[in-house]
């Protein structure tokens, strides 16, 4: 039977009588910022039937739009030609705070209709697909934890990226008191998101001054990372209507808490949570052992997938909340792995050392990957779980403090290579040797105030 054109898919053909001009698009860079545009219906349905032209310089530049000098697959070298978008009809939702205009994801292709190597979401579809060819379906929800300051990009821009002014002081973790001093914005998050197709379990303010954590609704992985990925844009976009600038970055001020994207898992066979057994240890089936021996095994592995930025090992602090050693314990949030047994719906794994500074899909893809590797070679538990503050983990090395480290472990990584490509792990491994050349160019102003006047 021939297949229905893709144009013809409901969330397409629903938009032929709506009377909007236009839609909303876009795709995940490399770092997991949101690159898209407004286009017109006409165009749109040209699109939705055979995808449109998107420049590959979104892959071949970083978050400030200064090209790569060192990648293979787009680059200088090849003019930044258009590589082909396809948009996913399964991502259809309007934008509540945009005068609800349609709004579709979309991935990248290659020329014969292959993924595209270097897609972001198209390597989390490649690892989820594996999972599924092995009977697994894979199951997660993300949590963020982020600052929230009175700024705005002029305002911020005349600060010289110094001293940025937080919404409110203090330390109030589940304040109900800090919530109300915001109460415009918080209420926006919660609803606007919530009608944008991101719900939200849970939202509170966190521990220092302006910080606030959700919790968004667990789902099938590719959604997840999808909400996980609209949630921080959409975020930014309404926090402009009340004067507020939020911040993903993973450690923006030394003396205070840094910020996490922590990552909770389990994986199903269609009907039930295979995670669970009543009869095992802490309700732990072998598969779920097998599952966290693989994340155990592999945090180094993948580990500039979870902390990508320069920034992200500053959060790497002990004493922090932030976990610094591949560590696993039951109910422990000190952990890196935090197994969290209960019942058949509710045991599952918080992978807890990503930072809220993580693109959502290539993270997703990351912990997906290490557990289900552990699941194929069958590993076992070979460390105890923690208790309190690292008890037992005393010979456990910790992580490296930088993004040079642990990406030229990535870049000789050969489960990395077999579960992302070549092609993906040389060109991400390129970006973070790119996003570390950078930082060693700079001249901050810790230098400055360390040695200017006394050397």
């Amino acid at each position: 039977m021939k297949a229905k054109p893709l144009a013809m898919h409901p969330a397409f053909a629903a938009l032929r009588d709506d009377p909007t001009l236009k839609v909303k698009v876009a795709v995940s860079d490399i770092d997991g910022i949101l690159r898209g545009k407004y286009i017109h219906r006409d165009k749109f349905f040209g699109a939705a039937e055979s995808g449109f032209g998107f420049c590959d310089v979104v892959f071949g530049w970083d978050s400030h739009d200064a090209c790569y000098d060192n990648t293979q697959v787009t680059g200088w070298q090849h003019g930044f030609p258009d590589a082909l978008a396809r948009l996913d009809p399964a991502t259809a939702r309007r934008v509540p705070w945009d005068g609800d205009v349609p709004f579709f994801l979309g991935e990248f292709v290659a020329p014969d209709g292959s993924p595209y190597p270097i897609c972001p979401r198209q390597t989390l579809k490649r690892v989820l697909a594996r999972a599924r060819e092995l009977g697994f379906e894979a199951m997660a929800g993300v949590e963020f934890e982020w600052f929230n300051f009175a700024e705005t990009p002029h305002s911020w821009a005349a600060k010289n990226g110094v001293g940025p002014t937080t919404i409110t002081p203090g330390m109030f973790g589940y304040s109900l008191l800090r919530m109300a001093d915001s109460r415009e914005f918080f209420n926006a998050l919660m609803d606007q998101m919530g009608a944008f197709g991101v719900p939200i379990e849970g939202l509170h303010t966190e521990t220092g001054p302006g910080v606030y954590e959700v919790a968004i609704a667990f789902s099938e992985a590719l959604e997840a990372a999808d909400r996980a990925i609209l949630f921080k844009t959409g975020a930014k976009e309404i926090g402009k209507r009340f004067g507020i600038m939020p911040s993903f970055m993973a450690k923006w001020n030394a003396q205070l808490p840094g910020c996490s994207g922590h990552i909770h898992q389990s994986l199903s066979d269609g009907r039930k949570n295979l995670f669970f057994d009543q009869a095992a240890r802490h309700s732990m089936s072998p598969l779920f052992e097998s599952y966290l021996a693989g994340q155990l095994a592999c945090l180094m592995e993948f580990a500039p997938m979870f902390w990508p930025t320069v920034n992200s090992y500053k959060r790497l602090v002990d004493g922090f909340w932030a976990p610094v050693k591949p560590t696993w314990g039951v109910d422990n949030r000190t952990a890196s792995f935090r197994v969290i047994s209960g019942n058949p719906k509710s045991t599952r794994l918080e992978t807890r050392c990503p930072g809220a500074d993580i693109n959502p899909y290539l993270a997703m893809a990351a912990v997906v990957a290490a557990g289900i590797h552990g699941v194929e070679k069958g590993l076992k538990l070979r460390t105890k779980p923690i208790h309190g503050t690292n008890q037992g983990a005393e010979g456990i090395p910790r992580a490296p403090r930088s993004l040079i480290e642990t990406t030229r472990i990535f870049r000789q990584s050969q489960i990395a290579r077999d579960w992302l490509g070549d092609a993906f792990v040389d060109h991400f491994a390129a970006t973070r040797e790119w996003e570390w050349r950078q930082w060693q160019d700079a001249v901050t102003d810790w230098e400055m105030k360390r040695y200017f006047e006394i050397i």
